[in-house]
């Protein structure tokens, strides 16, 4: 692990080190700062370590100070001789509180509280990146449609619509029952929103449910014909760029 040490107290500082070097944690020391000023320098100018073992009373001032001045995203162990900045101190991002002088087995309890910390955010970092590219990925679903009736609109259940085409720029669905509605959104749109598992696009104008289709025959230029539910006399043509995929989709 990478450890900034800020300490203004050489000793302090040697003692500290001898204790990690004593210790069963590989780390590397990255540097050793003894102000507020420095260390506001040193963050802005580094990425952030591991883990900062930082004292509370510096040669300029109290370590809060630093993170007044810049956002510090290192989780801390504080080191110092008071106790009474402890509430303070877990305010920011601390992982432990060690009083002066510091015994080797308080850093070791908190050097393992901090590698604990660090695997539970993993995990839950892993955790909602997994969620989040899930949701990415899941394929888009509806339950309804909203549909033109007369002067108005009513929905109906996607599971309703049997075929969807275009026509005069419009967009149509079929449904179970042979009825016809005018749909308010563009084959591109409606598309992308319905469960690919269930509807297929098989040209530029026409999508079909799987359950709707009856049978399927070759046709020319190595393309194949669609007998569809309640075609209503419509011819429903695979494009030839599309045979290979809708077969795949047939065998889900």
């Amino acid at each position: 692990m990478q450890i900034l040490i800020i300490e203004d107290e050489p000793r302090a500082a040697r003692q500290l080190q001898k204790l990690l070097t004593k210790s069963a944690f590989d780390f590397q020391l990255l540097d050793i700062i003894d102000s507020v000023k420095g260390a506001v320098v040193w963050f802005q100018e580094n990425i952030a370590p591991d883990v900062v073992f930082m004292d509370i009373q510096l040669a300029d001032g109290l370590s809060f100070e630093i993170f007044q001045k810049i956002e510090v995203e290192a989780p801390i162990i504080f080191t110092t001789a008071f106790d009474e900045y402890a509430i303070q101190a877990f305010k920011v991002n601390s992982v432990d509180y060690l009083l002066k002088p510091v015994q080797q087995e308080d850093l070791e309890v908190a050097l393992h509280k901090f590698e604990k910390t660090k695997k539970a955010t993993n995990e839950l970092d892993a955790t909602l990146l997994n969620t989040l590219l899930t949701s990415m990925q899941a394929p888009k679903k509806r339950s309804g449609i909203l549909v033109k009736e007369g002067n108005g609109f009513v929905q109906i259940k996607i599971s309703d619509l049997l075929y969807v085409y275009s026509e005069s720029s419009m967009t149509f669905g079929i449904t179970h029952t042979n009825k016809r509605y005018i749909i308010d959104e563009t084959m591109d749109q409606l598309f992308d929103s319905l469960e690919k598992t269930m509807f297929y696009r098989i040209n530029r104008g026409q999508i079909v449910l799987k359950a709707s289709i009856q049978k399927i025959e070759p046709y020319f230029n190595h393309r194949l014909k669609l007998t569809i539910s309640n075609s209503r006399d419509q011819e429903f043509i695979v494009s030839r760029k599309k045979v290979h995929d809708f077969k795949e989709w047939m065998n889900i």
